[in-house]
């Protein structure tokens, strides 16, 4: 699991170079400051939509399960 991890780390580090090789980056970050309020709250509503759909989805699933027929099946 941890290998895993770092596998994906490692290569999630060589696209950002092969794609900063192909591209000139350099225009792109020439109107955004390091303390831009839209990115921070760019960033903020896509991890708050990525909890909202990690959590809404296994709870769905779990509201369609009847519980007695789970529960005699243990």
């Amino acid at each position: 699991m941890v290998r895993s991890g770092l596998r994906g780390a490692q290569l999630a580090g060589a696209a950002i170079l092969a794609i900063a090789a192909l591209q000139d980056w350099r225009c792109y970050r020439v109107e955004v400051s390091p303390t831009d309020p839209a990115i921070y709250l760019g960033v903020c509503a896509g991890l708050a939509l990525a909890a909202v759909f990690a959590c809404w989805i296994p709870a769905r699933r779990a509201a369609r399960v009847n519980p007695i027929i789970t529960l005699r099946a243990e």
